[in-house]
């Protein structure tokens, strides 16, 4: 397994060094100026951070999603005989933790019925099929010992708002690729595992001139799992998600999310975006990273 790092340490300044957990923040933030002003053509790749990027509820919500799932296998155990608890658990610790996340960042661009679950008394899940459940996944991928935890890991972070078989799925299959990445699969399965679950027999040359603003998990995973299945490295797949339009920052944060896996991130990349997230931010970042190193005994 290659070396991963946490994301204060000073060989970070190396590009060839492996992250965990940025991949997704990469995306979100690089792809959030053309979210509501779409382009249709890859970015220069120096300039792939501008002014006017910033990071999103992407962002949020994947580091909340990281910090439940961590607080819960801290509580709970996860060979436990009583799986009925182990998932309340989890349950629970992701919504404290996406509701906190949430609270202290109201302006990061939520949807309406997200808003409202945020700030609502009792959390309930609205059968949403939106790409949020698909956003927030990655730290699913990277927790996970086996594909089947990666997809239970996902579920449970999902069916607390995004309980709809199509919220679920996109969150099962987006973390499904991270697992099978990290452990060693090539591309090509990548393409037989996700082909079970979406169609991907198209190529982002082919939908570009016509793919419009979609939030749905099966209008966008697709997109974006095809846009790392065609890049070459990881700001070739956030500038291939970025130039289909849409939903720009998710189709990068969740292209991001599973490019991260197998390419590094260019130094000066990931310092950018460092730059524009909060101290908070920052160390459930780093905490998540901390314990999924210590939690697993094959990264090294």
């Amino acid at each position: 397994m290659t070396d991963r790092i946490n994301i204060f340490r000073n060989e970070t300044q190396n590009d060839n060094t492996m992250t965990m957990m940025l991949g997704a923040v990469c995306g979100d933030t690089a792809g959030s100026p053309y979210e509501f002003r779409n382009i249709k053509y890859c970015l220069e790749k120096d300039n792939i951070i501008r002014k006017r990027s910033q990071f999103t509820d992407d962002t949020v919500m994947t580091c909340a999603v990281a910090k439940g799932i961590s607080d819960a296998l801290q509580q709970t155990d996860i060979n436990s005989d009583d799986k009925n608890l182990f998932y309340d658990t989890v349950h629970q610790c992701v919504i404290n933790s996406m509701v906190e996340f949430g609270k202290k960042h109201p302006l990061a661009g939520y949807g309406g019925h997200f808003i409202k679950w945020i700030f609502s008394h009792h959390h309930q899940p609205y059968n949403s099929w939106g790409n949020g459940s698909a956003m927030r996944v990655s730290y699913a991928g990277w927790i996970a010992s086996s594909l089947e935890e990666a997809e239970m890991f996902a579920t449970l972070s999902a069916e607390v708002t995004h309980n709809h078989p199509e919220g679920i799925k996109g969150a099962k299959v987006v973390a499904g690729c991270i697992y099978l990445l990290r452990t060693g699969s090539s591309k090509d399965d990548i393409r037989k595992y996700v082909s079970q679950y979406y169609n991907i027999n198209f190529t982002l040359d082919e939908i570009r001139p016509a793919y419009r603003f979609d939030v749905s998990c099966q209008g966008s995973v697709p997109q974006a799992i095809v846009a790392f299945l065609e890049g070459n490295d990881f700001i070739d797949v956030i500038t291939k998600a970025i130039s289909i339009g849409g939903d720009s920052d998710t189709i990068a944060a969740i292209a991001g999310s599973i490019a991260e896996t197998v390419y590094p991130i260019p130094y000066f990349f990931r310092s950018a975006v460092m730059d524009k997230l909060d101290n908070d931010l920052k160390q459930v970042l780093d905490e998540a990273v901390e314990f999924c190193l210590h939690y697993h005994k094959d990264f090294s």
